[in-house]
C-alpha cells in the first residue's frame, strides 16, 4: 500500500476553484454544483481488538482510526455524498468487519473486499459475501506479496475470476506497473466479461528502459481496447522539492493521455483517502481533478464524478441526496 516517497505537507490548501471561498456560501455552492461519489477510500481502525494489518504503526500520518464519521465530516463540505470503501487488509475476516461498518453508514455505497481466487475457501466465501448487496467485488494486485501475473497460472485462479464475472462483481487492481498491466490484459483475454477497475493508473511505476516502456504502452493500449476495463484517475498529486504542485497544467498531459485512451465513459474519481494525506490535503486531492475537468462539458464531468461509477460498480443509493441513474 506504499505511495511514492513524498514529504507530508502540513495544513490545508484552498484551491483556485469555488472551494477557495470560505463560509457557508462556498459549501452550498460545492454541494449544488454536482454530486460526487468517491470511488476509492480506505476504512480501518488500528485501535479495535486485534488492531489492523495496515497502516503500519510507524506511519504517523495515517495510523489512526479512519472511519465513516471522520470521512463524512471531511468530504461533505465538498459535495461528496457517497463513497466506495476498498479493503485495506488481507484477512478474510476483515471483509465482514468492513461490511459491518458500511451497513451502519449510508454514505458507504459499497465495499471492495479481499479474497484469493482459487483457494479452498474462496468460492464459499465469495458466495457468502455476495449475499450482502454492499459487496461489489474484490481487489487483487501488487500488494500483500501477491503477483497477479504469476498467480493467473495457479490451479483454480481463472475459474475464480469467472465466478466474479458470473456474479456481476468487479475485479479491482492495486499499484499498477508493467507486470500488473500485462496480467490484467491476460485476465480479461481469458474472462471477456470480467469488469476490471485499474486503480491509481496516473501513478503507475513506469520503466526507464525505452523498449520496456514501449511494451508497457502497447499492453496498456490493448487493455484499453476491452470495453469492460475501467480506470480510476486517482493518486494524482505530486510533490517536488517538498512542495505540492498545484498548477493543473503540470498534470494535464498525463491525464489527457489516459482520458483519451480509455474515453470519458470509463474513467472515475477516487481520492484514496486517507492514504492521500501522505501527499496532499483533501481539498487539493479533489481540487486538482476539479480543475482538470472544469473545461469539459457538464455531462462529461457528471460521468467522471458519479455516473460511471454507478454503472461500473452497480451501487444503489442509500440516501435521498445520493444520485440515481
Amino acid at each position: 500500500m506504499k505511495r511514492r516517497d513524498f514529504l507530508q505537507l502540513a495544513g490545508g490548501f484552498a484551491t483556485g476553484l469555488a472551494l477557495q471561498q470560505t463560509g457557508n456560501a462556498a459549501t452550498a455552492a460545492a454541494k449544488t454544483a454536482r454530486p460526487i461519489i468517491d470511488s476509492h477510500i480506505h476504512l480501518f481502525d488500528p485501535t479495535r481488538p486485534g488492531g489492523a494489518p495496515w497502516p503500519e504503526r510507524t506511519d504517523i500520518i495515517v495510523y489512526k482510526p479512519a472511519l465513516p464519521e471522520r470521512y463524512e465530516a471531511l468530504a461533505d463540505p465538498f459535495g461528496i455524498v457517497g463513497c466506495i470503501a476498498v479493503e485495506a487488509s488481507p484477512l478474510a475476516t476483515d471483509n465482514h468487519w468492513l461490511l459491518g461498518v458500511a451497513q451502519k453508514h449510508p454514505i458507504v455505497l459499497g465495499v471492495i473486499g479481499n479474497l484469493v481466487p482459487g483457494t479452498s475457501t474462496y468460492s464459499a466465501e465469495l458466495e457468502r459475501l455476495h449475499r450482502d448487496p454492499l459487496f461489489l467485488g474484490i481487489r487483487y494486485g501488487n500488494l500483500w506479496n501477491r503477483d497477479l501475473l504469476r498467480d493467473l497460472g495457479k490451479p483454480g485462479f481463472i475459474d475464480g475470476l469467472k465466478l466474479i464475472a458470473q456474479a456481476g462483481l468487479v475485479l479491482e487492481s492495486a499499484n499498477p506497473d508493467p507486470s500488473l498491466i500485462r496480467a490484467l490484459l491476460q485476465a480479461v483475454d481469458k474472462v471477456n466479461d470480467l469488469r476490471i477497475v485499474v486503480d491509481h493508473l496516473p501513478n503507475a511505476k513506469l520503466p526507464s528502459d525505452p523498449a520496456e516502456l514501449e511494451d508497457y504502452n502497447k499492453d496498456l493500449s490493448a487493455l484499453a481496447s476491452h470495453p469492460t476495463v475501467f480506470i480510476k484517475l486517482s493518486e494524482i498529486p505530486v510533490v517536488r522539492n517538498g512542495s505540492l504542485i498545484r498548477d493543473p497544467a503540470f498534470y494535464r498531459e498525463r491525464l489527457d493521455a489516459l482520458w483519451d485512451l480509455f474515453g470519458e465513459d470509463r474513467v472515475i474519481f477516487g481520492s484514496d483517502w486517507p492514504n492521500s494525506d501522505h501527499v496532499a490535503p483533501f481539498a487539493d486531492t479533489l481540487g486538482i481533478v476539479r480543475q482538470y475537468t472544469a473545461g469539459k462539458p457538464q455531462g462529461t464531468q457528471e460521468k467522471y464524478f458519479w455516473k460511471n461509477s454507478a454503472r461500473i460498480y452497480r451501487w444503489h443509493s442509500r440516501r435521498s441526496d445520493q444520485p440515481r441513474l
